[in-house]
């Protein structure tokens, strides 16, 4: 029996209720994806009727969510910043959090040119906001795993932002003695043990691209130390990190003899980045 839209989403919500804290907006999002409308055809038409195929491709898609899948998986793209990107199961999936170190990047006092390495950048999320709204600044987005690489590279070409260029390098391996005014990362800072590992979208994400050493603090504390050799005269670092570093970060920059250290936070009110300016 053919569901109307509607319809559709009643029982695709109703479905996947237990599973998922958004089951409206999954069945809403899992639905447009398959007729390919924006969201307001859903309140426009919500009497047109679903052919059999498009019931079908719906029902798999709730049935695939229903196991924890997530939805960006599922549709294969996810917004971030107003821009559509690709995404698959190689990288993260871009979260609103992250937005977070975008706004404070384009709030630092840099040079109209600026240079700016985007490090681990798995979807080239953060780069590409960042190019899209300064064209004039020259931006260098890495990631170590060859599949982000060319992740990010289709969603460069895709978007035709041209002041990204991707390339592969784990953390600065591969710069050479580049130096510029801004470096920006949201790494893998996860404690082993952290219980979120196994709950939600995290279970389907790469854990290489999420869990640190040293309670989560490994990877920071290199980007902390190696940026050094790689930041410019009063250049900065931008790092997202979990809610309960944000101490610890702002320590190993003083440490690290970083000046002007801030914490920021999230627009849940946790403190999610940490900057510092190197003198």
């Amino acid at each position: 029996m053919s569901h109307t839209l509607e319809q559709a989403i009643a029982a695709g919500a109703n479905l996947l209720a237990s599973s998922s804290e958004s089951a409206k907006l999954d069945a809403q999002v899992l639905l447009l994806h398959i007729l390919q409308k924006p969201r307001s055809y859903l309140f426009t038409w919500p009497e047109n009727e679903l052919n059999a195929e498009q019931q079908q491709q719906f029902e798999l898609f709730c049935q695939r969510r229903l196991n924890g899948e997530p939805v960006a998986h599922i549709t294969g793209q996810r917004e971030f910043w107003s821009l559509l990107l690709e995404v698959n199961a190689t990288t993260l999936i871009p979260r609103p959090d992250t937005e977070t170190l975008v706004e404070q990047a384009l709030e630092m006092a840099v040079p109209a040119t600026a240079k700016v390495l985007d490090l681990g950048t798995g979807t080239g999320a953060i780069a590409l906001a960042l190019g899209s709204e300064m064209p004039n600044w020259q931006i260098t987005a890495v990631d170590r795993v060859s599949n982000a690489v060319n992740l990010a590279m289709r969603n460069q070409q895709r978007l035709g932002i041209n002041n990204v260029h991707v390339k592969q390098s784990d953390w600065f391996s591969a710069l050479l003695d580049e130096k510029f005014n801004l470096i920006v990362t949201n790494p893998p800072y996860i404690k082993q043990d952290d219980i979120h590992l196994v709950q939600g979208d995290v279970r389907f994400e790469p854990l290489s691209a999420l869990v640190a050493d040293d309670a989560g603090m490994s990877d920071i504390k290199q980007i902390i130390t190696q940026s050094r050799d790689y930041l410019l005269s009063s250049g900065y670092l931008l790092i997202e990190h979990g809610f309960e570093q944000g101490e610890a970060v702002r320590y190993f920059f003083k440490k690290m003899a970083f000046v002007n250290i801030k914490t920021v936070k999230d627009l849940g009110n946790n403190d999610r980045v940490t900057l510092a300016q190197w003198p």
